[in-house]
């Protein structure tokens, strides 16, 4: 992109990394997982962009064209906070799709960051294409960003967007997984997030069309600056199924990192688990 107003989101789908094909079927046992990438998100803020305001199918009032459909925005981060200060959500994808920054369609692979036409720049819709036929956008200051825009590409059929939140995600506590890697439900242990309070415990509880093989979106609250968050690749992070349990044997075993072995305390399994072995 040619702006800094969508360069704020660390690594979604977007950092240049190879991620091993995802496993042949999910994991059925608690077991440690290797060559994992975990990138961010969160509800991101409207206040990041800079287009003009316009109207959206479900939503009051008017809101910044990029914060919509830009590929930093709602329509790929799935959640947002918008300028009045309240949580707004996409809530119908529409006919699926993107645009890299040439208007050419591209859509992600199962390598976590590679895109088969190049980084995403915007929905399959919503834009305008300048003399070059490239996508471009009214600006809020009456500008444009890429040149004048002279024909407009409608938004798909079928999106729209919803107040509130998408799915009852937890900061710090849910992870956005690939259901045929990794099953929804599950508990997974992430090392580098063990200085949380949880401990390092997270639940996979969402999903997302640029979350392919082994690559896991951590939900945090927003950062106070755009380029704020982590990118971190070939991570080994421990998964228990839904309804399993780990034997403690098994979730003590070492794991390695650049700062040397840990372990994976039993002390650190989440509270819920705990909570069900007094009610039973």
């Amino acid at each position: 992109m040619r702006r800094s107003v969508t360069a704020f989101i660390v690594g979604t789908a977007l950092a240049a990394t190879t991620v091993p094909s995802a496993v042949a079927n999910p994991p059925a046992h608690p077991r440690w997982l290797s060559g994992v990438t975990i990138t961010e998100y969160f509800p991101v803020p409207e206040r990041w962009f800079v287009g003009k305001r316009v109207r959206a199918p479900g939503l009051p009032g008017l809101h910044r064209i990029d914060w919509l459909y830009s590929a930093r925005g709602l329509s790929m981060e799935g959640d947002g906070l918008g300028l009045d200060g309240r949580r707004y959500s996409i809530d119908g994808l529409g006919k699926p799709g993107w645009v890299n920054g040439r208007g050419r369609p591209t859509r992600p692979t199962r390598r976590a960051g590679r895109w088969t036409n190049g980084r995403p720049f915007w929905k399959a819709g919503g834009f305008w294409r300048n003399a070059r036929e490239r996508p471009t956008f009214p600006l809020a200051d009456g500008t444009w960003f890429d040149g004048k825009g002279t024909r407009f590409v409608r938004p798909p059929k079928g999106i729209s967007f919803a107040s509130g939140p998408s799915r009852p995600l937890r900061f710090w506590k849910s992870v956005a997984v690939d259901p045929e890697v990794i099953p929804l439900g599950s508990r997974i242990y992430i090392p580098a997030y063990r200085h949380l309070r949880g401990g390092g415990w997270f639940r996979a509880d969402d999903v997302g069309g640029a979350i392919i093989g082994r690559h896991l979106d951590v939900f945090r609250p927003p950062p106070l600056t755009a380029g704020d968050g982590q990118f971190l690749p070939d991570q080994r992070v421990y998964v228990i199924p839904p309804r399993k349990t780990a034997p403690r044997s098994q979730l003590s075993v070492q794991w390695e990192s650049r700062a040397g072995s840990h372990r994976a305390p039993a002390a650190n399994r989440p509270a819920r688990d705990r909570e069900e072995r007094r009610a039973g």
